[in-house]
């Protein structure tokens, strides 16, 4: 019985695939979580971005958004 357990007990050190996969894991997890926080950062510039391009294809002027007294304006596009 000892050595059973003695056997069985190196091949489960010697079994690496568990720890394999718990490292993928992680790591796919980190990089949710940096692509999660680089959306929320640059979300506001990129929506400014796109609707200038947008203006800009359609032949008008963009103006950016604006913040007065706390209170925010979308970006406008005129021709």
């Amino acid at each position: 019985m000892r050595t059973f357990l003695s056997d069985f007990a190196s091949r489960f050190r010697r079994d690496q695939r568990g720890a394999t996969a718990v490292e993928y894991g992680i790591m796919v997890s980190l990089i949710a979580v940096v692509i999660i926080v680089a959306v929320t950062l640059l979300g506001g510039t990129l929506k400014e971005t796109f609707n200038s391009v947008q203006c800009s294809v359609k032949g008008g002027a963009y103006t950016a958004a604006t913040t007065t007294g706390g209170v925010t304006t979308d970006g406008t596009c005129s021709k």
